[in-house]
């Protein structure tokens, strides 16, 4: 058994792509590497180079140049043993109309060449609510069951590595959230987890690393919670119960009246909320209710992506 410390391990990943006459830099001396059993998101927008790189990792394409290695397997050097490693779970709902999610979890298990002895595929239809929809025509699923089944069966044959792209476009609220569950589930057992989403809430509920990728280049890598620390801006709303007027002492604090509420801006590196209280009191200005906003993991993607 192979011993190894990132289940992903990308260094200088080039990928040029020809149309026509314009060549075009998909991915541009692109780094990554995720931890052996952790949840790695990797975010950006559409065309970012996140495709272009689970692609590359599951055969489909060939890169221009760098290394590429799967669960200590360089994937130039034994390309079958290396995706024998990954599961990977597609945008594009690729499956057959004809079949039912039991034939097709059977059919893919088979392919792996997984003794029927061994394969689970009750179990993982169990897990993701389509065990009653087991024996139905694939064509008849909604379309996130579709998505779930997707999933399915990309871990028939317990892979150490999970690449989601995307898995819960199109599911509703209440799904994602088992989805969800679920993956972290299968990845307290052990299974590591490559995240890509536009679902900015699941990467902040999943992830523990994050690396943002953009125009091909990667222009962060950090975990969850520093990320979160990049904007330090923070807003707080006081409630009143009468009619009020700004004072000028908080000038400073961009107010904003919105009804009998004030919004006010700060930077919490600089001030904090006991500042400001101490103010409202000298102004004699006496709230009934107060909450505060942080900045989440979409201002910070918003912030970077405008940067870079």
């Amino acid at each position: 058994m192979i011993d190894y410390k990132y289940s992903i391990d990308a260094k200088n990943v080039n990928k040029v792509f020809f149309k026509k006459s314009t060549k075009i830099r998909a991915l541009i001396n692109f780094n990554i590497k995720i931890k052996k059993g952790s949840i790695h998101g990797l975010l950006g927008p559409n065309g970012a180079g996140k495709s272009t790189f689970i692609n590359i990792l599951g055969g489909l394409v060939k890169k221009s140049s760098g290394q590429v290695s799967i669960c200590g397997i360089d994937i130039d050097t034994n390309s079958k043993l290396s995706k024998f490693k990954i599961g990977i779970v597609p945008q594009e709902l690729n499956i057959d109309p004809f079949f039912s999610p039991s034939e097709l979890l059977e059919l893919q298990a088979g392919l792996y060449g997984i003794p029927k002895k061994s394969r689970k595929t009750e179990e993982i239809l169990y897990n993701l609510k389509l065990l009653d929809q087991r024996n139905a025509y694939t064509r008849t699923l909604s379309g996130g069951m579709k998505r779930r089944l997707l999933i399915a069966k990309a871990l028939v044959h317990s892979p150490e590595m999970l690449i989601l792209d995307e898995p819960t476009a199109g599911v509703d609220i209440n799904i994602r959230t088992s989805v969800w569950e679920y993956i972290k589930k299968i990845n307290s057992n052990g299974t590591t987890i490559c995240l890509t989403t536009h679902y900015l809430e699941e990467a902040e509920q999943l992830c523990d690393k994050i690396s943002i990728i953009n125009n091909g280049i990667k222009i962060i890598e950090d975990y969850k919670d520093n990320l979160l620390n990049v904007i330090s801006k923070k807003n707080v709303y006081f409630t009143f119960d009468k009619e009020f007027i700004i004072p000028k002492s908080l000038e400073n604090f961009y107010p904003v009246k919105e009804g009998n509420k004030l919004k006010l801006s700060y930077d919490k590196t600089i001030t904090n909320i006991k500042e400001i209280i101490d103010l409202l009191n000298k102004e004699k200005l006496d709230f009934i209710e107060i909450n505060t906003y942080e900045s989440d993991l979409e201002d910070v993607f918003l912030k970077l992506i405008k940067e870079n």
